[in-house]
């Protein structure tokens, strides 16, 4: 059977840890900061930075051409 909606990719989170320099995560806190002034919602650091990562992957360019010609994956 053929159906127009195509198997869902895999949802699995994958949980990864960090350390970052003092100054970015100063920057970090300063951003939710103004996050929360923007939307009137306050949101931890740890909830923006997925959502930080994928805005910034999606708007590279030059990630999105690499993408397209085949990014060697490990």
């Amino acid at each position: 059977m053929e159906l127009k909606l195509r198997k869902l990719p895999d949802r699995t989170p994958v949980k990864l840890a960090i350390t970052v320099m003092p100054d970015l995560h100063e920057a970090l806190r300063d951003y939710a900061r103004c996050y929360a002034e923007t939307y009137g919602s306050e949101e931890p650091v740890t909830e923006l930075i997925p959502h930080m990562l994928a805005t910034f992957l999606s708007t590279d360019r030059g990630f999105a051409k690499a993408r397209e010609r085949g990014v060697q994956r490990s």
